[in-house]
């Protein structure tokens, strides 16, 4: 049995009242846990003809799925090729109810570790821009590891503070994220830490916090844009009560009514300091009542419409021919349609590290930017080396040479560890007297890079991803 905090248990005895025995019972379940399909790589009926994991649907979330508690999704080839991200199921209603389009700028303001981020992205299809920030060093970092892993080709990552994003991007994005750092008694069933952290006064300062981070995310917001502010806690101080803040202090605002949602139970206006029915349009997961660990969601619109006067400071894309004629060299060497990269001009060169920037990139001059852009490699001397990010945004199609393996092979397993393959191991392709840079795939989606000389392939996968000599994967 888990040992929840009393003064958490009091607290929320007296908020469910006659619920609130189903809610303590949650607690002694087996937690469930989710993957959520990437649509930017696989489709969900190819992916789920192959996949030897025992799924179900998540029902408020269009690619989200269930795996059994036998199942290890996070040890599989497939997850090394960015097929899927593994997150907890609740977390995956924030972007369905933020409903991003292909075309549009998005903000993922708190992103880390990436879940968010990579579903927006999944919804994006490579088509407009999302800035995912994450203000801690060390998470921005997991949160650009994940970007990469997933093939995500239009995403910036930056490590700043909301104020300093603010006052760069005023009235920049269409869409918003405040996925906001809360209290997580959502996550008490699965951490520790976050029980023993937990006290009345910790939900107080986190609620300044949401609050604060609230107004400069509204300051980034297009008028009539759409922003989706979510926690992982019960607490209502953290939730309606922080909304109600809100909109007192941003009548531009509104509670966008987003209808009824399977799995989501209404927010509770009773809460509230002020009562506002308005609130009833909000979202709450449930333990008890839903598959999930629990969330609050609220859908808020900016009011007004956008006069489109906002004038962009573009960087300064590449100019040196020299690097341009190596880059150019490899683009037809390496690519079946070399010009889709070489009709592009936005790239920047940082240090010897080559980026392509997505097109509605501003001038990030000043900010901390953690990936600028999609990283397709490295200049070296009179060469270009690419990169592990450039492999998992590719399609089997897109690459000249290329190694195909199965992921119940063990191919892909001595891939994955890093070890040199011979091009006789290849499935339904020919490399013989070839030689240069061999895209590597698991049943046809990319997993990296390796370089062919001599019928042999030097292993390319990068030294800190690679597979310990104990590592499984389910078959």
């Amino acid at each position: 049995m888990i040992e929840l905090p009393e003064a958490f248990k009091k607290k929320m005895k007296g908020l469910l009242e006659t619920e609130y025995e189903a809610f303590l019972e949650s607690y002694e379940k087996e937690r469930v846990q989710g993957l959520r399909l990437n649509p930017g790589k696989a489709e969900a009926e190819e992916f789920l003809a192959k996949a030897p994991f025992h799924l179900t649907k998540i029902p408020w979330a269009k690619e989200g799925y269930y795996y059994d508690s036998g199942d290890r999704p996070g040890k599989h080839p497939y997850h090394e090729a960015g097929l899927y991200y593994i997150q907890e199921p609740s977390a995956m209603a924030v972007v369905e109810l933020l409903e991003p389009k292909p075309g549009d700028c998005v903000l993922d303001l708190c992103a880390a570790p990436g879940g968010k981020t990579t579903q927006i992205a999944g919804h994006l299809l490579g088509e407009g821009f999302l800035l995912s920030n994450e203000i801690h060093p060390a998470r921005a970092k997991i949160l650009s590891q994940n970007v990469e892993r997933m093939g995500i080709r239009n995403a910036v990552v930056a490590n700043e503070t909301p104020e300093r994003l603010a006052e760069r991007f005023p009235e920049f994005f269409d869409k918003i994220v405040v996925d906001a750092p809360c209290s997580g008694e959502g996550m008490f069933r699965k951490d520790e830490e976050a029980r023993s952290q937990w006290s009345p006064d910790h939900v107080i300062m986190c609620a300044a916090r949401q609050r604060q981070i609230l107004d400069y995310a509204a300051q980034m917001l297009k008028a009539g844009g759409r922003m989706v502010y979510s926690t992982c806690t019960f607490s209502p101080e953290e939730d309606e009560q922080t909304i109600e803040t809100f909109l007192s202090d941003h009548p531009e605002f509104e509670i966008e009514d987003m209808g009824t949602r399977e799995g989501l139970s209404p927010g509770r206006p009773e809460w509230g300091i002020l009562s506002m029915e308005t609130l009833r349009k909000t979202y709450r997961i449930w333990p008890h009542l839903s598959e999930g660990e629990g969330h609050y969601l609220a859908v808020l619109r900016k009011t007004g419409k956008d006069d489109g006067t906002w004038k962009r400071k573009v960087p300064k894309y590449l100019k040196d021919k020299a690097v341009w004629k190596e880059y150019e060299g490899f683009c037809r060497e390496l690519f079946t349609e070399p010009e889709r990269y070489l009709d592009r001009e936005e790239y920047i060169l940082f240090g010897d590290q080559l980026y392509l920037l997505p097109p509605q990139m501003i001038d990030l001059t000043g900010l901390k930017v953690v990936r600028p852009g999609l990283h397709m490699g490295t200049m070296k001397k009179n060469r270009f080396e690419p990169s592990h990010a450039l492999a998992l945004s590719m399609k089997e199609e897109e690459a000249v040479r290329r190694f195909s393996m199965k992921a119940d092979g063990m191919e892909a397993v001595r891939y994955l560890k890093g070890e040199t393959l011979r091009i006789e191991e290849a499935i339904n392709c020919d490399l013989n007297g070839q030689k240069g840079w061999v895209l590597m795939t698991v049943d046809g989606w990319s997993l990296g890079f390796s370089k062919l000389a001599g019928g042999i392939l030097k292993n390319h996968y990068p030294k800190g991803l690679r597979w310990m000599g104990g590592t499984v994967f389910v078959s």
